[in-house]
């Protein structure tokens, strides 16, 4: 009976010592869960919710022998090979405390702070999209970002496993986010807004979608050019806006977009720009049928035309270009 007494203290003992370390293991991935499978899963019903977790930069580390450094990289513009994860770490705590869900648009990055946007363009095919980062890693080989499986569909390279994308860091995202901020996020990157000013831009026009998880930007050519002009328009050099000297006559601008033979082609680049800018959409007799000229404006101040113009060429339109109104008047007559 001593005996048996003895040995069940010892197993006791033992039993609390392997509860201690799995306690402090379970600590440990609670606030750095970088052993993925490791980290807690959500236990409630439906999906988990959005944002929460904490803002976090963080201390250099190290996994499988590399050392990384988190900090601030306002000018981070890189790319590289960019993978995805889904399943093995769905709904379980990403590195800031959110709750990972693949069907939304997250990222894990090693170094950019947390949470944070970026965008995110597939080189191979030219689609882009606005990611929400929330995770470290990828940590296998040169790969610069790991996608969530979402993110891989709308870029199209889910299939195939990895892709070469262009990471361009834009700011800090809201902590406490509903998911209606990454939804205007990526309504301002189909209307072309430039990366400095779209968190700016997404804060007064948040998305109302009931099913913001799903709404995404239209992913678009990286470079979509218009088509060539069949007509010629006397415009002025491409230059800085300034303003012309005060001679008691108000000024305006306007950022020709193009000329398109194709309608369609021409109406969508019209609706890109028409939650932001006043948009022209003129219809005009081509030598070979109809031409549909689409201009930015009348805008009155040279800062504002020279953000235009920086939508115009982000949205892709490389051959946008400012054209002041007397110049405009001279071209019509």
């Amino acid at each position: 009976m001593l005996k048996f007494s003895k040995l069940a203290v010892v197993l006791l003992a033992v039993g609390l010592a392997l509860a201690g370390c799995s306690s402090k293991s379970e600590k440990k991935a609670a606030l750095d869960p970088f052993a993925g499978t490791g980290s807690p899963r959500w236990t409630g019903k439906g999906a988990p919710p959005w944002g929460g977790g904490r803002n976090h930069v963080g201390k250099p580390y190290q996994v499988a022998g590399r050392w990384f450094t988190p900090k601030v990289q306002p000018d981070y513009d890189k790319e590289g090979p960019a993978s995805w994860y889904g399943e093995a770490f769905n709904h379980r705590k990403t590195s800031n405390g959110e709750w990972f869900d693949m069907t939304r648009l997250t990222a894990a990055h090693p170094t950019l702070p947390l949470p944070s946007y970026a965008k995110v363009t597939n080189l191979d095919n030219g689609k882009e999209v606005i990611v929400r980062i929330n995770d470290r890693g990828p940590f296998v080989g040169p790969r610069i970002i790991d996608l969530s499986k979402r993110t891989a569909e709308v870029l199209d390279f889910k299939t195939r496993g990895k892709a070469t994308v262009r990471v361009q860091y834009i700011g800090p995202a809201p902590l406490n986010d509903n998911g209606k901020h990454l939804v205007a996020m990526n309504k301002e990157l189909n209307r072309g807004t430039s990366l400095n000013r779209m968190i700016a831009a997404a804060d007064r026009r948040k998305g109302s979608a009931s099913s913001p998880d799903v709404m995404v930007a239209e992913a678009k050519p990286r470079k979509k050019k218009a088509q060539a002009a069949v007509e010629t328009v006397a415009y002025a050099p491409p230059q800085p806006v300034e303003v012309p000297q005060s001679n008691g006559v108000e000024t305006s601008y306007f950022i020709q977009i193009g000329s398109f033979a194709n309608a369609g082609n021409a109406a969508r680049a019209r609706d890109a720009f028409a939650s932001v800018w006043p948009v022209q959409f003129i219809e005009l007799e081509g030598s070979n049928g109809p031409v549909y000229r689409v201009r930015l404006g009348p805008i009155t101040a040279s800062a504002d035309a020279q953000t235009a113009l920086e939508n115009a060429q982000a949205a892709g339109y490389s051959d946008a270009r400012v054209i002041r109104a007397q110049a405009m008047q001279a071209a019509l007559q």
